[in-house]
C-alpha cells in the first residue's frame, strides 16, 4: 500500500494522554471537525500563548 501524499500537511507522530483521547474523539464527532483540524487549532493556541509570553507574538 502507498504512502498518502500530504501537500499542506506533514505527519507527525505523537501520543496523548489517556483521560484525553475520548473527550477528544467526542468533541470531534459533535462538531464534525475531524480530529487533526482539532489539533492544528490547540497547537495555534499553544504558539500564541507561549509567543506572547516569550515577547514573539
Amino acid at each position: 500500500m502507498a504512502e498518502p501524499i500530504y501537500v499542506n500537511r506533514t505527519r507527525l507522530v505523537s501520543s496523548l494522554d489517556n483521560k484525553l483521547v475520548k473527550p477528544l474523539n467526542d468533541l470531534s464527532k459533535q462538531t464534525r471537525i475531524p480530529k487533526s483540524r482539532l489539533l492544528d487549532e490547540a497547537v495555534e493556541d499553544l504558539l500564541k500563548k507561549y509567543g506572547e509570553k516569550m515577547g514573539n507574538g
